[in-house]
């Protein structure tokens, strides 16, 4: 293998280290486990959250207060583009947010925006260094998830917020209707 070819296989490892950055952010958000959330940051991180500007410590306490006063909600990354420069990188990533309350009156809310991060790769690996989240459009409707449609969706499987979700089961097994 040619230094072209190594340098071309490097610049992709770091991409996928970071856009794995980037979705273990959402998954320790939706299933509120801090330490995954937590993971997708440096220390020193400073995270500027349509509402916070802080530590990446006080970020979290913030944002899981905010996510406590829902019943379910989703972080969705798509478009995802990154600038790599040596160990920093400068990565802009569309997101979709969709959330329902407690109060079943309240709508269901959806928020579309961009994540703005630069990570930086320290002792061979890639966080979030700084991050500014830019909301740019935001929309309510009825949830049709209610009720029984809701008691339907739980019986089928562990739904939950924190590690009883069937997504840490291992080895996943479905179980067959009854």
């Amino acid at each position: 293998m040619d230094d072209t070819q190594l340098a071309r296989l490097s610049a992709l490892a770091d991409r996928s280290e970071i856009l794995e950055c980037v979705t273990r952010y959402c998954r320790g958000m939706d299933r509120l486990d801090r330490d995954l959330a937590r993971s997708a940051y440096h220390d020193d991180a400073v995270d500027d959250h349509v509402g916070f500007v802080g530590p990446v410590d006080g970020f979290l306490d913030w944002s899981f207060g905010y996510h406590d006063t829902q019943v379910r909600h989703q972080h969705y990354v798509t478009n995802h583009t990154v600038e790599l420069d040596g160990d920093v990188a400068h990565g802009e990533t569309y997101y979709l947010f969709v959330g329902t309350w407690r109060d079943e009156a309240k709508p269901l809310t959806i928020t579309g925006g961009r994540y703005l991060d630069r990570f930086e790769k320290r002792d061979g690996r890639w966080a979030i260094a700084a991050r500014v989240c830019n909301v740019e459009w935001m929309t309510e409707a009825p949830s049709l998830l209610t009720g029984p449609a809701v008691d339907f969706v739980a019986s089928r499987s562990t739904i939950s917020r924190d590690r009883t979700d069937t997504s840490y089961d291992r080895p996943l097994v479905p179980r067959p209707y009854e």
